[in-house]
């Protein structure tokens, strides 16, 4: 037999061999100093391994949980080293990367690195799966090459294509909440309620209804009780959404709060400029309506009636002139 019938299969044993001693080093148990080093600096660390080891203690089906929580924090460990490669080179594209992040729902200060971990991740996954499947369709050839290209680069945006839809998802979400958010916020200010504990009260009522736009405001009340000023809260709130109605209402808020206004009648005069701009969009969807609508009559239901109303003289006209 000829060699090169083995080259296949030693190149996927090579990729084989090398992926599992990655995973390998990467899954390393750290010593106890390390783990004291970082109890240290966190210490809910010592708190999560107590709680772990309790409920694999107490349920016999916890090992699928406990195998889970390795391979995630196996995977946060790893993340920084797998997201050098993908890293931003400016501080402008590293801030872009982390408010696509926020808009999307993902606050963690290590989001960015998890997202690119998770990038390079696909990547590598997509040159392994084209390159095999190349070397077993197509040998040592171009479309092998071809194969690993596609793969490679289908996979390495992939990623970016769930973070896009993602972040769309939820800033409509956040849109179309917005208005009858603001309408319980109105109620509760004007009820006698501050600020910060009408959000409050609107996160906790209507977290199950919407939940994105209450997560933000859990978050703002959060950062509220840490310390921050309120203009600086208001202006990440506005910032953090990415809906542009938000952001409004932030500035308005923060100008409120700086001029000593009442909050519930600026409350009450964004909810009422919403409430216009959401009829508005409704009418506009409305009047798209007829001009949408001429694609589907076209393609589908003028044929059909063509063929109704014609076949029945094309063949009366078609025996005629077989008879003649």
């Amino acid at each position: 037999m000829d060699n090169l019938e083995f080259l296949p299969w030693i190149i996927f044993g090579a990729i084989t061999i090398g992926a599992w001693a990655m995973m390998s080093v990467l899954s390393n148990k750290k010593n106890r100093a390390d783990e004291r080093l970082d109890e240290l600096r966190d210490p809910t660390i010592r708190a999560r391994s107590q709680e772990n080891s309790g409920n694999s203690g107490n349920s016999g089906n916890s090992g699928n949980g406990t195998d889970d929580n390795a391979v995630g924090s196996m995977f946060k460990k790893a993340a920084p080293t797998l997201s050098k490669a993908l890293k931003p080179k400016t501080e402008l594209e590293e801030n872009k990367l982390k408010l696509q992040l926020a808009n999307a729902g993902f606050n963690a200060p290590s989001a960015s690195q998890i997202y690119l971990a998770i990038k390079f991740s696909f990547l590598l996954a997509g040159v392994a799966i084209g390159s095999s499947y190349g070397l077993f369709a197509y040998g040592m050839t171009y479309d092998c090459m071809l194969a690993l290209i596609v793969c490679g680069g289908v996979a390495f945006y992939l990623p970016g294509v769930g973070l896009w839809w993602m972040r769309r998802k939820r800033i409509e979400n956040i849109f179309l909440a917005l208005p009858d958010i603001l309408d319980l916020l109105v109620v509760c200010v004007e009820a006698g309620l501050g600020l910060d504990a009408a959000m409050r009260r609107v996160s906790a009522e209507l977290e199950s209804a919407y939940p994105d736009l209450c997560s933000e405001f859990s978050f703002a009340n959060m950062q509220l009780q840490m310390g921050y000023t309120r203009r600086d809260v208001l202006h990440e709130l506005g910032i953090r959404s990415g809906v542009d109605d938000m952001k409004s209402l932030a500035a308005i808020l923060i100008q409120a709060d700086k001029f000593g206004s009442s909050i519930a009648k600026a409350l009450r005069v964004q909810s009422d400029s919403m409430r216009v701009k959401r009829m508005q969009m409704a009418e506009e969807r409305a009047q798209k309506t007829a001009v949408k609508m001429i694609f589907p009559l076209v393609l589908f239901i003028f044929p059909g009636i063509f063929v109704i109303l014609v076949g029945p003289a094309a063949i009366m006209m078609i025996q005629q002139l077989l008879t003649t």
